[in-house]
């Protein structure tokens, strides 16, 4: 529900940890770019495009985090981070850390920063092994992220090659992470109201904002509920079929894969599972699980996609025994997708990784969106490639995930998901 999240010195632990965990579904590969140490909160000096204004109470929201959805306890290590614009709601988050008694750590980046550890760092040091985030996956025992960044093109001219050289130097970081059952709160989930996004999506800012911020607050118990229930559907059944309008037609098989949720809790179960099981992504609301290897085969066509701000049109990918046979697309942003793809010499990139499906009844986009997103109720999303945060044994540092929106599916032949409305 990922991308999101979730690489790689201390702040893009948290980036590489929602966006390497999750593919980026903006596709910007900013969770490729090196981050900065951290350090105290700084004055909140709101770049050119900032966020909308919040619609909600922060104090409430960060004390939800805490407590609900981090589950966090006296003496543990929590990592919180987020830009300049944040400074409010990551102040609340420390104080509720520290009132929790753990002991919260402030981490501060920035757009500007980021692209500037990527283009004004030396390529000699793109592969060298990230020391840091691996011991820090030692300390920490839980990450708060807002996942927000004001730009989407941050790294617009770099060289695909040097991104996918760094990606590979932070394969290690996610693992380490993963492995260590470091819970994870990632907020954003490619749903941040920022004046892009807004456009994206064709609705005004503050509307973006008001559904945000909605969708973050809906009552997780009845998510945790509703989750619940598809998770048995889907854990219960063996064959999925995806079509849409568009082309599509995927079928794949699910039977014996775990399923797992992402519905705004860190439960006491998932802890004891730990892996994938301790991390949300918020807005919640999705249900995912990965595929039989080899048991895919089809067509997915993602009528319209971006990267890094660039429009993609009716990006195609060929699926026979699981794994991508061919890739075709269009628009101004295609070249350079293309290009990021091929610089990733990982056999896995091409793996058909994942399924995903949206149960969050509080975010709608508009009926005529051509731009899907994780969670919405009935949406549809697929992917290739890194599968660690949904279950899977795919830690190949590249994504590509596929938002589907008006899809129809069937399980065993029986109807869960028509036309983009959630049946189960």
């Amino acid at each position: 529900m990922k991308q999101p999240l979730l690489a790689v010195a201390i702040a893009t632990i948290v980036c590489s940890l929602a966006a390497c965990q999750r593919p980026a579904s903006d596709a910007s590969d900013a969770s490729a770019v090196a981050a900065p140490v951290a350090t105290p909160v700084a004055p909140a000096d709101a770049p050119a495009s900032q966020p909308a204004a919040p619609t909600t109470d922060f104090a409430a929201l960060a004390q939800r985090l805490v407590t609900q959805s981090a589950a966090v306890k006296p003496g543990e290590v929590v990592l919180i981070s987020g830009r300049g614009h944040d400074a409010a709601l990551l102040e609340e988050i420390a104080v509720e850390v520290a009132k929790a008694g753990g002991h919260p750590m402030v981490d501060y980046s920035s757009d500007a920063l980021s692209k500037r550890l990527f283009f004004d760092v030396p390529e000699q040091y793109d592969s060298q092994p990230d020391v840091l985030g691996t011991k820090m996956a030692e300390v920490v025992d839980v990450v708060i992220s807002l996942n927000n960044s004001t730009a989407e093109n941050l790294l617009e001219g770099a060289d695909p090659k040097r991104l996918a050289v760094r990606s590979k130097a932070s394969e290690a970081v996610q693992q380490a992470f993963q492995r260590n059952n470091v819970r994870t709160v990632d907020i954003g989930n490619n749903l941040y109201p920022t004046a892009w996004r807004a456009e994206r999506y064709g609705m005004p800012q503050e509307a973006l904002a008001k559904m945000f911020w909605e969708g973050v607050n809906v009552d997780y118990t009845e998510l945790q509920a509703r989750a619940t229930q598809v998770k048995a559907a889907l854990a219960a059944g063996n064959e999925l079929h995806i079509t849409n309008p568009n082309g599509t037609d995927l079928k794949l098989r699910v039977q014996g894969r775990p399923v797992m949720a992402s519905d705004g809790i860190i439960s006491a179960d998932d802890i004891k599972q730990g892996g994938p099981a301790v991390a949300v992504y918020l807005p919640a609301g999705e249900v995912y699980t990965t595929p039989v290897p080899g048991s895919a085969s089809g067509r997915v066509v993602q009528t319209r996609t971006y990267f890094r701000g660039k429009q993609v049109d009716d990006l195609t990918l060929d699926i026979a025994d699981g794994k991508v046979t061919g890739m075709s697309g269009g628009g101004p942003g295609y070249a350079d997708l293309k290009a990021a793809y091929d610089a990733v010499e990982d056999v896995r990139k091409d793996l058909l990784s994942f399924i995903d499906l949206g149960i969050n009844p509080n975010i709608k986009l508009a009926a005529d969106s051509k731009v899907g997103n994780w969670v919405p109720a009935g949406a549809v999303t697929v992917g290739t490639g890194n599968n660690l945060w949904a279950g899977g044994d795919n830690s190949v540092p590249y994504s590509q995930d596929m938002s589907l929106p008006g899809s129809t599916v069937t399980l065993d032949g029986k109807v869960v998901v028509e036309n983009g409305e959630l049946k189960l």
